[in-house]
């Protein structure tokens, strides 16, 4: 903004609940000047009123309040309030640590700017220390502090100085040990940096560009199958933000540079700071001799005042996170991640990368193999040189998103009966994310910062909004469906958080997000074969398109074309209750052909083939419509969409490489309408499907009626 008294400004998220009692996250724009902290709707202009304000003065703070998930966006979130008045606050979350941080440190000069000149004028006032950390002198951290805001504030400020607490958390649970500790007094104390203390550690060996440590104390207490502690130490060329966000990962993208993860869910949201988590390894020693291993453990972490993260990990039982069949469950007796910066090379920024871990893997027999325990322990720390090759091998540096975890817990209460997890995937919010779009540019003058709602109440809330469910029972489609992962000749829902789509801020900041859950449900696959193209195959009688008509649902068929000597069609059958008026999917629906071929995108994946079958199909979205000619029919309760695919020189290319090969594939498709406008925003899901290799012979001749023409 061009305002002279502006220190800061930007889009941010506002983020708390109503004093109706719902929760609410919004899109608005902030502005810090230098006595006042405000947001509005838009970015704005002239003499627009803004939704609110606050006076910045010595005596408001900013508290870090971590992490947390609020309709299916996980944000970094700051309170900023008056010690004099604890009614005025604003909360304030941003999408990435990095974002978060500027504001704190804006704001937290205008204050200092406030304090400096009162102090000057010889006024009488309070003024701020800098607390470094808990009072057991831990290294200073900026979310290791239980909140200061709590009824002993009210009371009358008898202190002869003010704290600002810049931090939030009870700090590490009890059975957590901070071994980061004895590293970060090392570190002050040596100008060389040093990651570790010669008396307690011994260097084991070089690896993969990674110094290895192993503990030297003695661990004769511990089971046999629990080694010494080990460490790996390396440098990966990006700031300590993008390196903590990808740390704290549990999505696909972890597998990138974790060869031991196989997949994770949240189990329980504890604060901002600490969570518990389970987490299934994925260890490469005799896996057929071998059971899996998994885990159950309390995730605690911290961000220092010197910019360095500290992420902790100890086993910890959980009443929703029971054995597993299948699995021998793990334990860590200590283990986590301890990322520093370090000064820049070449104007890249660096980051020093330590890993620990102690664990037992327990089962019969492990403790006299040894090779087993340091070979899986090494596999572990390895994920360093992956965190390492990950950032190396990328070019763009985009602010990233804090990942969104994979909820474990369901709405109702667990059975006594079977501990057996119940996996909640991102897109399984697809209620709540819908709604969160609904509201991001809702205008509301009650944008009170109010508790957030209890887990009971969030919960409820979910459930009384669950849609109602369709009967899939009576559809059906000649290509089978097989939700097992080594199925073959078939097709299951593919998961939509796979793909990635356009996010509320696309328009800001062209960021993209999880798909989630599609809006319409696949509910049959047909794989059609005849001498001639087939069009307009919704009209054969007894097809899902059909039977859904008959129960009033609306369908979307997808009719992928495939040229040849033999003629190929898949078609793929999405089903709703209804469409939504209004909607962009309504929209498209009922749109012309020109409308519908700038806006109708196909997401493509190949998660296994060929690496020339992958490289040609890529997973860039296309716009069908621009790419090859397409089709709309429109029925009495359905719209079908014929794509041929021969229509295209380039398609036809890459479709003769595939065809090939086909049997050897899996892919992955999910259909959108893209959206272009912050109303539109963020995109949707129709609906996604992974075909695994798939049969040419599987394919039958269709009954086709004939089409009527229009008279």
């Amino acid at each position: 903004m061009s305002n002279p008294k502006v220190v800061y400004d930007g889009w941010m998220v506002r983020y708390g609940r109503r004093k109706i009692g719902r929760s609410f996250i919004h899109m608005r724009y902030f502005v810090l000047e230098s006595r006042l902290l405000a947001y509005y709707k838009r970015k704005p202009q002239d003499n627009v009123v803004p939704i609110k304000t606050m006076v910045i003065d010595g005596n408001c703070r900013v508290e870090d309040r971590g992490l947390r998930t609020q309709h299916g966006h996980m944000v970094y979130v700051l309170l900023i309030y008056s010690k004099k008045d604890k009614h005025n606050r604003i909360t304030m979350a941003a999408f990435n640590i990095q974002e978060a941080l500027i504001w704190k440190e804006k704001i937290e000069s205008v204050i200092d700017q406030h304090q400096e000149s009162l102090v000057a004028n010889g006024n009488k006032y309070h003024s701020f220390e800098y607390k470094s950390g808990m009072d057991s002198g831990r290294n200073a951290s900026s979310s290791d502090q239980e909140s200061q805001y709590s009824a002993a504030e009210d009371e009358e400020d008898s202190r002869p100085s003010l704290m600002r607490r810049t931090t939030i958390g009870n700090g590490p649970p009890e059975s957590i040990l901070d071994w980061t500790q004895e590293t970060s007094t090392l570190s002050s104390q040596n100008t060389n940096n040093q990651a570790f203390s010669r008396k307690h550690w011994r260097l084991l060996q070089c690896q993969n560009g990674l110094r290895i440590f192993e503990e030297l104390l003695e661990v004769d207490f511990l089971p046999k199958s629990c080694s010494r502690a080990m460490k790996a130490v390396g440098v990966v060329e990006a700031s300590c933000e993008e390196i903590f966000e990808l740390v704290m990962s549990m999505d696909g993208t972890r597998s990138e540079w974790d060869c031991s993860f196989q997949d994770g869910s949240l189990v329980e949201e504890v604060d901002g700071h600490t969570a518990i988590l389970y987490h299934r390894l994925q260890l490469d020693w005799f896996p057929t001799f071998v059971w899996p291993r998994d885990l159950c453990y309390v995730r605690y972490w911290r961000r220092n005042d010197d910019g360095s993260y500290v992420v902790l990990f100890c086993s910890r039982e959980h009443e929703n996170c029971g054995p597993q069949p299948g699995y021998v469950r793990a334990h860590i007796e200590s283990g986590g991640f301890n990322i520093s910066p370090l000064k820049t090379r070449n104007g890249r920024p660096r980051s020093q990368v330590q890993h620990l871990m102690q664990i037992d893997l327990k089962g019969w027999g492990v403790g006299y193999v040894s090779s087993f325990q340091q070979h899986c322990l090494l596999q572990m720390l390895n994920s360093v040189a992956g965190l390492r090759e990950y950032f190396a091998q990328s070019d763009e540096r985009t602010a990233p998103r804090i990942p969104v975890m994979v909820n474990m817990a369901s709405c109702s209460a667990p059975s006594k009966k079977s501990n057996k997890i119940q996996l909640t995937s991102v897109h399984n919010r697809s209620q709540s994310l819908d709604n969160a779009a609904k509201m991001m540019d809702e205008y509301s003058d009650e944008d009170e910062d109010l508790p957030i709602p209890d887990e009971e109440e969030t919960k409820r809330t979910a459930f009384e909004e669950e849609p109602v469910q369709i009967d899939f029972s009576c559809f059906s489609g000649n290509l089978r469906r097989d939700d097992n992962e080594n199925g073959r000749d078939c097709w299951r829902i593919s998961d939509g958080s796979n793909f990635r789509v356009r996010s509320k801020r696309f328009c800001y900041d062209k960021s993209k997000m999880p798909g989630g859950k599609p809006l319409m449900d696949l509910v049959a696959v047909d794989w059609f074969k005849d001498t001639k193209r087939m069009d307009h195959v919704a009209r054969r009688p007894g097809c899902a398109a059909q039977i859904a008509s008959q129960k009033g649902h609306f369908s979307m068929v997808f009719n992928l074309q495939v040229p040849g000597s033999t003629n190929y069609s898949m078609v793929f059958y999405f089903v709703s209750k209804e469409l939504t008026t209004g909607s962009l999917l309504q929209r498209f629906v009922d749109g012309d052909d020109e409308f519908r071929n700038s806006r109708m995108k196909l997401i493509p994946s190949v998660p296994k083939g060929s690496w020339i079958v992958r490289q040609s199909v890529g997973s860039t979205p296309c716009l069908l419509g621009k790419a090859v000619d397409c089709n709309y029919i429109r029925g009495a309760n359905y719209l079908e969409v014929d794509v041929d695919i021969g229509s295209s020189t380039v398609a036809n290319g890459v479709l003769g490489l595939v065809v090939g090969v086909i049997t050897s594939l899996v892919v992955d498709m999910a259909f959108l309408v893209q959206a272009n406008t912050t109303d539109e925003l963020p995109e949707r899901l129709i609906g996604a499907v992974r075909v695994s290799h798939l049969e040419l012979s599987s394919a039958i001749v269709p009954k086709l009626e004939p089409d009527p023409k229009p008279s």
